[in-house]
């Protein structure tokens, strides 16, 4: 079965073969719907959805202390919700379990 691929005009069998199942396929991300993976923009890297704007940009961008209305101002298709939901999906991935040895 030919399914498009979101993006190409190819379908997820030229991309992955015949008969095996997509490696990756585009999704809007479970932690924010403002935050998309699609392998056809910037490589797959998480962006701001319907942007190309990266979530590490915007981090680098705050680590480099640019206030949110100055990304904002810079890009101006953002939002300050944007810009909330890069950083809250940067918390999520960045939370990870605790292992501890069983003693």
């Amino acid at each position: 079965m030919r399914v498009p691929y979101r993006g190409s005009g190819k379908s997820l069998d030229r991309l992955t073969g015949r008969g095996r199942r997509p490696i990756f396929v585009a999704m809007t991300s479970l932690v924010h719907p403002r935050v998309s993976v699609d392998p056809a923009v910037c490589g797959g890297r998480p962006v701001n959805a319907g942007t190309r704007v990266r979530v590490s940009d915007v981090l680098d961008m705050l680590a480099d202390g640019a206030s949110i209305a100055e990304i904002v101002a810079d890009f101006p298709y953002m939002s300050a919700q944007d810009v909330a939901a890069a950083l809250a999906f940067a918390a999520r991935n960045a939370d990870h379990p605790v292992v501890t040895v069983a003693g």
